[in-house]
């Protein structure tokens, strides 16, 4: 696996790309100096851990021929306090289903994301406290 990250402009925005060209852009804020081009580092590190899981508890649901029509993930870190580095302490991943996913299915494809397969996850519970919920919509709007 290779990523080539290359600089855009004078300040800090810059692309990460793949071996097959698949582009993200990373940046800092302004505080820093940069401009909010794009994700921060370590925030591309909890979007890993949320596509990581996503891509696994969809797997897991689609082999138990579950009728998810949505997913969203959203994930929350805290980092240290007045420390450098500081890392990644406590991450909340919670999943969102839409569609007429059974609720014990949907625990267990999560429980196994976070505990066996998601290698993000597993690489991050080195220093940090990874939680999950999750809950499940039909997608249906009621007013």
């Amino acid at each position: 696996m290779k990523i080539e990250v290359n600089l855009l402009n004078d300040a800090f925005h810059m692309e990460a790309v793949n071996e097959d060209g698949a582009r993200v852009h990373m940046d800092t804020g302004p505080d820093m100096g940069g401009v909010n081009g794009g994700l921060r580092p370590m925030q591309m590190l909890l979007a890993g851990l949320g596509g990581c899981s996503a891509i696994d508890v969809l797997d897991i649901l689609r082999k138990q021929k579950q009728p998810v029509t949505g997913l969203s993930v959203q994930v929350e870190g805290e980092r240290q306090k007045e420390v450098v580095p500081a890392l990644w302490q406590k991450i909340h991943v919670h999943f969102t289903f839409k569609g007429q996913v059974e609720e014990a299915k949907a625990q267990r494809a999560v429980a196994l994301s976070m505990d066996k397969y998601c290698s993000v996850a597993k690489t991050l519970e080195k220093t940090a406290t990874i939680t999950s919920s999750f809950e499940v919509t039909t997608g249906q709007e009621t007013s």
